[in-house]
């Protein structure tokens, strides 16, 4: 059995795809498919049920899975410990992001980190905030930029970037645009350009029209803000955003703050309590960028 067997099965169990696994192992297809049989005969167990287009775990695979991250993890310590004595921090980290973000302090504190730690090796992903909080919890991602609802997600350690009020945004001559005061009941008797189910900001929307008993009509969901002000600009919709997401928009929507929804939408750095010191260091300069803009 060898390290990149595992490597290769961690990939494939996550990303479920033999293609999208070998892409991001950089060799073939064919030769993650090799690597992935040879290690199911020296197992003597089929490590995954394979179709098509997708490639799920069996139960030998599930049993497998975190022996195989656990095993992977402890090679990068290996080179850490090393590391730590030479004063050169080596490995990998996994950042997530959540789709849509415009919130560029974390692209500083990766290029500041990576000129600092070049031995680390660091991958970016996107995807939607639920998702990188369970990816964060199973040890696939390190750090995650997320939106949420709740300052910290259960069995996670988090900094919070930003705390802010929902609005709702419309072009000129809305109805809503004459109001000084808007509540969620102003808001859901027109139809919605939201957040899909997911995202932070869509569960505090969510979470503060079921202590209502409303209902929205919510006909359109974009995953940037940038599609949602555009189709509310058009007049397919009322856009929910943040206060500062609406800020990038004042040219073409006008903005007022749901009266009634006091719970912030949060954007929080996510992560689990760990050694690791190639982290560690991420971490530091996360928060330099997030609190000293450009002193990443």
């Amino acid at each position: 059995m060898e390290m990149r067997q595992l490597e290769y099965f961690v990939a494939v169990a996550e990303e479920q795809n033999f293609t999208r696994a070998a892409e991001r192992v950089h060799i073939s297809q064919s030769g993650v498919s090799a690597q992935i049989r040879k290690l199911e005969r020296e197992l003597g167990a089929e490590l995954f049920h394979r179709s098509a287009r997708t490639a799920t775990l069996t139960v030998a695979g599930k049993a497998a899975l975190e022996h195989a991250r656990a095993a992977l993890a402890a090679a990068d310590a290996v080179g850490q410990a090393v590391g730590e004595v030479t004063d050169l921090i080596r490995g990998r980290l996994t950042v997530g992001m959540v789709i849509g973000c415009t919130v560029t302090p974390l692209f500083d504190a990766l290029a500041t980190f990576h000129r600092a730690h070049p031995g680390v090796e660091i991958s970016l992903l996107e995807d939607n905030s639920d998702r990188l909080v369970e990816g964060v919890r199973a040890g696939a991602i390190d750090l995650a930029l997320i939106g949420t609802a709740a300052a910290t997600p259960d069995g996670l350690d988090a900094l919070t970037i930003i705390s802010e009020r929902l609005v709702a945004a419309v072009p000129a001559g809305h109805p809503l645009a004459k109001r000084r005061r808007v509540t969620l009941r102003d808001l859901t008797a027109h139809p919605i350009v939201c957040m899909p189910t997911g995202t932070g900001l869509r569960t505090v929307f969510d979470r503060a029209c079921a202590a209502q008993s409303l209902q929205p009509a919510i006909p359109l969901q974009a995953s940037s803000a940038d599609a949602i002000a555009d189709l509310a600009a058009r007049g397919l919709g009322v856009a929910v955003l943040s206060d500062s997401m609406a800020a990038h928009y004042r040219d073409r929507l006008t903005a007022r703050t749901l009266d009634d929804v006091e719970t912030p939408a949060l954007l929080a750095l996510v992560w689990k309590n760990t050694h690791s010191p190639a982290l560690g260091e991420l971490l530091q300069h996360s928060r330099r960028a997030f609190t000293e803009p450009g002193v990443a």
